[in-house]
């Protein structure tokens, strides 16, 4: 019996896919909507970082709900190449600042692969707090290149590493 509980919480584990949470592209310096010609170059780099032959075998992919006067988009935009080349419809069902439904689409999500969600950064640690992590990270202002890591419980960032985009990221 012990066995068969160790294995069906083995099983249980293997299922639960790991969040990997980014930041939209660069902006223009004017503060004005989209993505600068960086923020661009930001989103063509993300087919590759988490694209077919990754090692991040992405399955959903989110994004916050733009506002239909293009405020707001950057998040989309930037994830909008790598969904096109997965074959994936981005999930923009939650607004920047509703962590909580966040939260409900990730624990209600049953498919294969991991989720990445793409969004405004002052926004990601509220989801990583909802998601469950006591000691939420803010994300550093200055950068848009930290991927945060969040397997299964979602209890903690267990790691940050670099999309490492070549003439971008250092």
């Amino acid at each position: 019996m012990v066995s068969y509980c160790i294995l069906a919480l083995t099983a249980l584990a293997a299922a639960s896919p790991t969040v990997y949470l980014i930041r939209h592209g660069e902006k223009p310096d004017d503060g004005g909507d989209g993505l600068s010609a960086q923020g661009i170059q930001r989103a063509q780099c993300l087919r590759s970082v988490f694209g077919n032959h990754s090692d991040y075998h992405i399955g959903y992919i989110m994004a916050q709900t733009p506002k239909d006067n293009g405020k707001r988009a950057r998040p989309y935009d930037t994830v909008k190449p790598l969904a096109h080349d997965l074959d994936i419809t981005i999930d923009t069902s939650c607004d920047r600042d509703d962590p909580k439904c966040v939260q409900k689409v990730v624990k209600k999500y049953k498919g294969n692969g991991n989720i990445l969600i793409c969004w405004e950064h002052d926004a990601l640690t509220d989801i990583v707090k909802k998601l469950g992590a006591k000691d939420a990270p803010s994300y550093p202002d200055n950068r848009f290149d930290v991927i945060w890591i969040d397997p299964s419980p979602y209890s903690k960032i267990a790691a940050t590493t670099s999309e490492k985009c070549p003439g971008l990221d250092h």
